[in-house]
C-alpha cells in the first residue's frame, strides 16, 4: 500500500501493519537503533549462560501457573487504571472539572498505544485525553510530565523504604549494597523534591537562571532547557494546594501498591517454593527492576523489562532459570500487554487510530 501525505525530508517510514505507516525522524530512528543494540547485548549476556536452556521445561513451568491468580494479577492492573484516571482528574481540577470515568477510555487507549507501538506511542495518552476533555495538548503534556515525576518518585520511595526497612530484604545476599542504594535513592528523591518545589514557587525565575547559565555555553541549548522548565512549572501548578498534593501522592502510592500486588499474584501463581514465599516487599525489588528495564522497550516484543525482571529473579532471589524466564515473561504479559484487548476495543469505539494519534502527537511536540 502506498503511503499518502507529506513526508519530512530525512524521515523514515515504518510499517505498522494493516497497510499503515508511521513516520520516524532521524532522532527517533537513532534512539530505536540504540535500544535494539543495547537489548541485543543484554539478551546475549543473559542467554549466553543458558546454553543448556531447555525450552520444554520452560513451557512446562509456564503451564503449571495458576490461571486464577494470573487473572487476579490482571484485575489489579486494571484497578490501577482507575486510580490513574482519578489522579489525572485531580491534576485537571484547577482548569476543568472532569469525571474520572470520562478519562478511562483515553487512559486505556494510551497505554495500549505504548504496548503496541513502544516509545513512539508514549504521547498518545496526553494527546487523546486533550481531545476528549477539549483542552490544549500542551496543557496535557504538562500534566503528563508531572504524572511521570510522581510515578518515578513513588517507585523510588517504595524501593528505598523497602531496601532500608524490610526484614525480607535484609536476608538477601549483598544487603549492604542494597542498603547503600536505598540511602542514595532517598537522597535523590529529597533533592528532586526540593528542585521541583523551587520550580513550583517560581518557574520563570528558575528558567531564567538556567537560560543564563547554559546559554553561556550554547544559547540554543539553554533556551530549550529553559522552555522545558517552564513546561514543568505549568504542570506543577496543576497542584494548587497541600490537599491536592496529598491526594495525588496518596493515589500514586495506592496505584503502585496495586501494581506490586499484581506482581505478587504472578509470583504466587507458580508452584516454585521460592516464588511462593515471596512477600510484597520482595516484589517491590522486582517491580523496580522491571520499571528501570522498561526504559528499553520495543514495540510489541518489549525487551528491557523482561530482562531486568529475569536477572533479579535469578541473581538476587536465586530462582531456577526456567522458572525465572517463565515468570519474567508472564509478568510482562500481565502488567504491560493485558491492556491491549480492551484498549483496541475502546479505540475502535472512540474512533481513534493509534498510528495516527502517535504521528499527530509527535507532530505537535515538534511544532
Amino acid at each position: 500500500m502506498r503511503p499518502t501525505g507529506r513526508i519530512r525530508f530525512g524521515a523514515t517510514l515504518v510499517y505498522a501493519g494493516g497497510g499503515r505507516f508511521f513516520v520516524m525522524n532521524k532522532k527517533q530512528v537513532l534512539i530505536t537503533l540504540a535500544v535494539v543494540a543495547v537489548l541485543a547485548a543484554l539478551a546475549y549476556l543473559q542467554f549466553r549462560s543458558w546454553r543448556e536452556f531447555q525450552w520444554q521445561i520452560f513451557w512446562a513451568r509456564t503451564v503449571e501457573a495458576d490461571k486464577l491468580k494470573l487473572l487476579a494479577g490482571v484485575a489489579f492492573i486494571y484497578a490501577g487504571y482507575f486510580f490513574r484516571c482519578w489522579r489525572w482528574k485531580m491534576f485537571l481540577r484547577p482548569t476543568k472539572d472532569v469525571s474520572a470515568m470520562k478519562l478511562f477510555p483515553p487512559m486505556v487507549i494510551g497505554f495500549t498505544g505504548l504496548a503496541v507501538l513502544g516509545r513512539p506511542g508514549d504521547l498518545i495518552r496526553p494527546y487523546v485525553i486533550a481531545k476528549k476533555v477539549e483542552l490544549p495538548f500542551t496543557s496535557q503534556m504538562a500534566v503528563y510530565t508531572v504524572e511521570r515525576l510522581f510515578d518515578m518518585g513513588t517507585v523510588a520511595f517504595l524501593l528505598a523504604a523497602d531496601l532500608l526497612f524490610s526484614s525480607h530484604v535484609k536476608q538477601l545476599h549483598h544487603y549492604k549494597q542494597f542498603e547503600f542504594a536505598g540511602l542514595a535513592l532517598l537522597g535523590g528523591v529529597a533533592l528532586i523534591s526540593l528542585v521541583l518545589f523551587l520550580i513550583w514557587q517560581n518557574s520563570s525565575g528558575a528558567a531564567n537562571v538556567v537560560r543564563k547559565l547554559l546559554g553561556a555555553l550554547s544559547p540554543r541549548f539553554g533556551e530549550a532547557v529553559a522552555r522545558k522548565i517552564e513546561v514543568f512549572g505549568d504542570g506543577l501548578h496543576t497542584i494548587h494546594d497541600l490537599s491536592s498534593f496529598a491526594q495525588i501522592l496518596g493515589s500514586s502510592v495506592v496505584l503502585w501498591v496495586l501494581i506490586a500486588m499484581s506482581y505478587l499474584m504472578v509470583m504466587h501463581a507458580y508452584p516454585d517454593p521460592g516464588l511462593q514465599r515471596m512477600s510484597l516487599s520482595s516484589v517491590i525489588l522486582i517491580m523496580s527492576a522491571s520499571v528501570a528495564g522498561s526504559l528499553l522497550q520495543l514495540p510489541v516484543v518489549g525487551g528491557g523489562s523482561q530482562l531486568g525482571t529475569i536477572a533479579v529473579l535469578q541473581h538476587v532471589f536465586g530462582t531456577e532459570e526456567h522458572v525465572a524466564a517463565s515468570s519474567g515473561m508472564m509478568l510482562w504479559l500481565v502488567t504491560f500487554m493485558a491492556v491491549i484487548p480492551l484498549g483496541l476495543w475502546l479505540a475502535h469505539r472512540e474512533r481513534v487510530s493509534l498510528v495516527k494519534a502517535s504521528e499527530e502527537s509527535h507532530g505537535e511536540v515538534q511544532g
